[in-house]
């Protein structure tokens, strides 16, 4: 296990299933702290450009892994991977992302996402990098690290990818370091599941519910620890949950709260905010 300083240390020794991908990392350096060794790493990528259905599907299946061995990977850009690094701090998993720049707060890419790094580091989980604290992200850089994502990790889960990306880039390298690939089946008519589509005709396991993830990971048989995402909910958000244990459409719901319109919107729309629930296909459910 490694800590480090608000700049990065060098990591001691290459994590061993880095040292097994070929051209491995001379160097690594890290703030936080990596997981232990009984933990299991699930890469999760997509496409910057998502759907409210990747979304949707990310966050589902993520607070489906809570309470289980599981370390969730990916690369700290905009996108499906800023919805896997902050729904696994929501549901108290520890996650890693693997930048494609330095770790120094100054350089960090994208800078937008320098305090969700900073929440990854107090959660307990850590960022990692081959390149120097103060290095700039390049063009070159992304498709580089992206070898590590892919590496680090027993199972790399793909959300949404178009044909030609990054994101299936990630997947190949994934192959090729006889890693398991799963990919979320989507429409015939989007763009966006074209990549994972594809994937699903080449061969990738359908990462159809969570029990499918769990069973490539290896833990089917893995109790899942106790953990109650609604916990610090106040009493009004109990109530909008307890209402929503079927989904429905949003005039029901209201109706059914008994409180002023105007006051039951703001709460829908705190929740929704919060991920507690979401709306989907004109009716609102749990998050």
């Amino acid at each position: 296990m490694e800590e480090s300083n608000n700049n990065g240390n060098e990591i001691s020794r290459i994590p061993r299933l880095l040292q097994e991908i070929p051209k491995p990392p001379k160097r690594l350096y890290i703030r936080g702290k990596l997981p232990e060794d009984h933990m299991v790493c699930l890469t999760v990528v997509g496409s910057r450009r998502f759907t409210r259905y990747g979304k949707d599907v990310c966050e589902h299946l993520i607070r489906g892994l809570a309470g289980y061995p599981i370390v969730i990977v990916s690369g700290l850009a905009l996108g499906i991977d800023t919805i896997a690094h902050e729904t696994a701090l929501a549901v108290g998993l520890k996650t890693i992302a693997f930048p494609g720049s330095g770790l120094s707060d100054t350089v960090l890419y994208p800078a937008s996402n320098v305090s969700l790094a900073k929440r990854i580091i107090e959660s307990g989980g850590a960022l990692v990098s081959e390149f120097p604290p103060d290095f700039h992200a390049t063009n070159w850089s992304f498709p580089q690290r992206n070898r590590l994502m892919a590496g680090m990790a027993k199972a790399i889960l793909v959300i949404e990818a178009e044909n030609i990306s990054g994101t299936r880039i990630t997947a190949k390298l994934a192959l090729d370091y006889n890693r398991e690939v799963l990919a979320v089946p989507g429409s015939i008519f989007s763009d966006a599941s074209s990549g994972t589509n594809a994937l699903l005709r080449e061969g990738a396991f359908p990462a159809r519910n969570v029990a499918d993830i769990l069973d490539v990971l290896g833990l089917a048989s893995v109790k899942q620890a106790s953990f109650d995402l609604y916990e610090n909910c106040s009493d009004e958000e109990k109530q909008v949950l307890e209402l929503l244990s079927e989904p429905k459409v949003r005039g029901d719901l209201l109706r059914a709260l008994e409180i002023p319109t105007h006051k039951a919107n703001v709460l829908i729309s705190s929740m929704e905010l919060k991920g507690l629930i979401v709306e989907s296909m004109g009716e609102l459910r749990r998050g």
